[in-house]
């Protein structure tokens, strides 16, 4: 199994299924993944703070 083959299936299925609009919904959530992943680390930490 490949390291995209997760996010190969999810293109596939919104292109098959005509669900274009969930593209923004899947970007935010990626969005957030990598701040929370960021955020772990402590010297990151007060930067992402100060955003929200």
């Amino acid at each position: 199994m490949g390291q995209f083959d997760i996010a190969r299936e999810v293109w596939q299925f919104l292109k098959l299924r005509k669900k274009v609009w969930l593209i923004p919904l899947v970007m935010v959530l990626v969005a957030l993944g990598v701040v929370i992943a960021l955020s772990a680390g402590g010297a990151v930490a007060p930067f992402i703070y100060a955003l929200f």
